[in-house]
């Protein structure tokens, strides 16, 4: 994601707001009441509409403000995340680190690239939709902000669609393992988690991955920190990624190591009874 996001569709040009205005009535339309012939009894509009089930009280729809209609407008903010520190630009997004999305080629760039973006499965926080993967244009100029330069020798046009699969399936691999851990809270979030926010930290190795490094092990290349809202509830995920074999039908690559933070009692218990489990089955 960074991240990301969104629907079934884990690096990043403004979307113009779109404003629909109220239809008025003209004076000119102006018409006098018909007089109608009332319907049969047996006619639709007399038949009692089915009653639709209600979510639970407690799921976040009924709490959260609706979301943007338009889906450009909707998600501004999703590229793959990267640690910025605060205050440092205005542009900053703090639900993924990101600044807006930029579909502009730049201008030494050797080759077109799709502004085409991918809806996740993941649903945001706050809104009825899931977040959206960047395009290759937007992953494209987010690593040229980021300091990278293009060399003939570094990448083609199909190595940065290969590139946008890889990442995208990295993290809906990272969501349904987050929500293999939160089916141990389904009955206190009956409507399941959402993702609130997130971001990189590739170079702040968790003390996990520093243990397994000391045993022999190598070190993740990259490291991210999803925040989740479990009904109101914060609920943070660390996942490092490990270098894998490709799979070039299905592009997972990573190998994901996802687990809930230290960050409560809670946390810790979900972990030991996980731990037990494996351990024991």
């Amino acid at each position: 994601m960074g991240a990301s996001a969104s629907t079934p569709a884990a690096v990043t040009v403004q979307a113009e707001a779109v404003a629909a205005a109220p239809q008025g009535r003209s004076v000119h339309q102006e018409v006098q009441p018909v007089q109608k012939a009332s319907p049969q009894p047996e006619c639709p509009m007399h038949q009692t509409p089915p009653v639709k089930a209600s979510p639970p009280p407690e799921c976040p729809m009924h709490k959260a403000e609706p979301g943007p209609a338009h889906q450009n407008q909707a998600y501004q903010f999703v590229e793959c995340p990267m640690r910025a520190a605060a205050g440092v630009r205005s542009d900053i997004d703090p639900a993924n680190m990101m600044p807006p999305p930029n579909q502009t080629p730049a201008p030494d760039q050797p080759f077109p690239l799709s502004v085409v973006r991918e809806e996740s499965t993941i649903p945001r926080h706050g809104t009825e939709k899931n977040w959206v993967y960047p395009s290759e244009q937007m992953f494209w100029n987010a690593m040229l902000r980021k300091g990278w330069r293009w060399r003939e020798d570094d990448l083609a046009a199909p190595d940065m669609t290969n590139i946008i699969q890889i990442h995208n399936k990295n993290n809906e691999q990272a969501w349904q393992e987050i929500l293999k851990w939160e089916a141990l809270h389904a009955g206190e979030c009956p409507c399941g988690p959402t993702l609130k926010r997130f971001g990189g930290k590739a170079k702040e190795f968790s003390p996990r991955a520093r243990l397994r490094h000391w045993m022999g092990y190598e070190l993740p290349f990259d490291r991210h920190d999803w925040i989740i809202d479990r009904c109101g509830k914060e609920v943070r995920y660390v996942i490092d990624y490990y270098d894998g074999e490709i799979n070039k039908d299905t592009y997972h690559f990573s190998i994901l190591d996802v687990r809930p933070a230290f960050d409560s009692l809670g946390a810790v218990w979900d972990r030991m009874k996980v731990a037990w489990w494996r351990w024991t089955s």
